[in-house]
């Protein structure tokens, strides 16, 4: 690790925050339409496509988290030897990770979603298709995720079940949705979350 020095309080400032939430919309509304034209010539059934990318997501976030977790246990164990504050350990140690991005090595991570993908026996899809296809998408959505671990409380993606009751405060419903279903029949897209509260919506299909 190397030598400490002060970090910028980049992590807690409210700009930085809004930045991380403006990039999460930006990739739903641009790299996820972008991941779904690359997939098409692979797989024809659009709602296959959907879940492959509703699936990227929430992989790619666990495994930023993961590797957020394994960095900050190190860094703790070397900043702990000569912290004196004024900040308490566990903010020194956000902002360190939030100033020194280049402690994380996205590659790893999205190496373990494509191979966690890839290796997934209830994914439907062809089993000619390597999902390294949509790395772009992954790669962008680990190094968010991993950036949103180093927020005061962290933001992450709700993980949505097939069947459950559809929650209006949590997702919209997709344009081909049964307006009138109550259960969700898959997810597109998941909400963004601040400990309990919803601080985007994702996206969801209703089937009767």
């Amino acid at each position: 690790l190397r030598t400490w020095s002060p970090a910028r309080p980049c992590r807690v400032s409210g700009s930085h925050r809004a930045c991380l939430i403006a990039r999460f919309n930006f990739i739903y509304a641009k790299e996820r339409l972008e991941a779904e034209t690359i997939l098409r010539p692979f797989v024809c059934d659009m709602e296959v496509v959907q879940r492959i990318i509703y699936i990227a997501a929430l992989e790619s976030f666990c495994a930023a988290k993961m590797a957020f977790w394994k960095i900050k246990i190190s860094v703790k164990d070397n900043l702990c030897l000569n912290h004196l504050g004024p900040k308490s350990l566990e903010v020194a140690v956000l902002d360190y990770i939030a100033c020194h991005k280049d402690l994380y090595d996205v590659c790893c991570s999205v190496h373990e979603v494509i191979c966690s993908m890839n290796l997934n026996p209830k994914l439907p899809c062809p089993a000619d298709v390597d999902f390294i296809v949509i790395s772009t998408l992954i790669r962008e959505l680990c190094s968010l995720a991993f950036a949103m671990q180093t927020l005061s409380p962290p933001l992450d993606v709700a993980f949505g079940v097939d069947g459950e009751l559809f929650n209006s405060t949590m997702y919209y419903r997709s344009f081909d949705s049964d307006f009138t279903a109550p259960f969700v029949a898959y997810h597109v897209w998941p909400a963004l979350m601040e400990n309990d509260a919803v601080i985007v919506k994702g996206e969801a299909v209703t089937k009767t």
